[in-house]
């Protein structure tokens, strides 16, 4: 395929992934449970940092995490006292245990506290045409206050070389309004010109097989790789095209 036919396409493969259905078997249905902002917000990054795996498992074990959060998450970060987080103990989705989630509402209370919130931490450091600074600063910021050093694995951080796949779908997720109601653009200080491609094994060989990416490892300079063919296709909205790629992967085995 030329150019023009692949961006043709990927863009009806985009119109047939990106509508309402596509809710049904992913974790965004998690934080289309809220209506608030900071609830969404807030719900989404939780369910995005355990969105590695089992598609069944990640929505159960975001379930389960909301309800430990009394199903009102923004509410339970920024008013929890010290025994509130002892429930949280049991909580476990692969690597990421009790003790990884109770510094994970510590961290949120923090920045809420601190940094007037998610979106503000990620915009102060946004580039032009990547918020790959952007999500190490706010590694940074996250853990700031005392941590266990085990926990920092669960946020990645571009500059290492990571293609921070989940981060960059929550980014995806808070600030491309599709117009059909999947992702949110509740992020209105921040383009989906910025936004950089959720980078993982179905994306990344789909990708390989349609001649967008050559790069063979799922890393930081992978990502760039993609994100630069994605924006040859749609500069406005290239991330529009990770619904084409996962559909393609996940969906169809291409």
């Amino acid at each position: 395929m030329n150019t023009l036919e692949l961006k043709d396409f990927l863009d009806r493969k985009v119109e047939q992934y990106n509508n309402p259905k596509f809710i049904e078997s992913d974790p965004i249905q998690i934080p289309h449970l809220f209506t608030k902002k900071e609830d969404i917000e807030i719900s989404a990054f939780l369910t995005a940092t355990i969105a590695w795996g089992n598609r069944k498992s990640i929505i159960n074990n975001a379930n389960k995490l909301m309800h430990l959060l009394d199903n009102a998450p923004f509410d339970f970060v920024i008013n929890h006292q010290k025994n509130d987080l002892e429930k949280l103990q049991p909580f476990v989705h692969r690597t990421f245990n009790g003790h990884d989630c109770i510094q994970f509402i510590k961290s949120l209370q923090y920045i809420y506290k601190n940094y007037n919130g998610l979106e503000s931490v990620f915009t102060k450091h946004a580039e032009k045409d990547s918020l790959q600074k952007s999500i190490s600063k706010f590694k940074t910021a996250f853990f700031e206050i005392k941590h266990l050093p085990r926990t920092q694995k669960h946020v990645s951080d571009p500059l290492k070389n990571s293609a921070a796949k989940r981060i960059n779908m929550f980014l995806r997720w808070m600030i491309r309004n599709d117009k059909t109601g999947v992702d949110f653009g509740i992020w209105e200080s921040l383009s989906p010109s910025q936004l950089s491609c959720p980078l993982d094994v179905h994306s990344g060989n789909v990708a390989r097989k349609l001649n967008l990416l050559k790069r063979k490892q799922n890393d930081g300079k992978a990502l760039f790789e993609l994100d630069t063919s994605l924006r040859k296709l749609d500069k406005n909205d290239p991330v529009k095209y990770d619904f084409a790629l996962f559909g393609l992967g996940v969906f169809e085995g291409f």
